[in-house]
């Protein structure tokens, strides 16, 4: 799975406008998350299908980068994710973003993008 990091506009309609370009393209969103700081907004979205979500941000002309994310299935109770969040801080790996993607009996699946995938894999092996 990528990360798209799409770059939007300061201003109503930017979210809807692309969320109904993957909908429209077939693209189903698995995870969105947004950032909004003192330089530029973005959305950050994991799709089902990487290649068409990227050809419809082509064709429209909205700008993103591509990031690889680490998957992650942790129990659903209390404390799993610090457990999780120590792991990459003794490897000293860095993570960018997270968010949750789904919950399924009894677990959660998360998406992290980190400064180190390699590192990240090996330490939450």
């Amino acid at each position: 799975m990528k990360e798209f990091d799409v770059f939007v506009q300061d201003k109503p309609g930017e979210l809807a406008k692309v969320c109904e370009l993957l909908g429209n393209n077939g693209v189903n969103i698995k995870g969105i998350a947004s950032e909004r700081n003192n330089t530029k907004p973005l959305i950050r979205v994991v799709t089902d299908d990487e290649a068409t979500a990227k050809a419809a941000l082509v064709k429209s002309g909205i700008g993103y980068d591509l990031k690889d994310v680490v998957s992650i299935r942790l129990p659903d109770r209390p404390g799993e994710l610090g457990k999780v969040a120590k792991k990459l801080a003794r490897a000293m790996v860095n993570v960018d973003s997270i968010y949750i993607i789904g919950k399924d009996g009894g677990h959660t699946d998360m998406i992290l993008t980190v400064d180190n995938k390699k590192k990240a894999e090996e330490a939450l092996r």
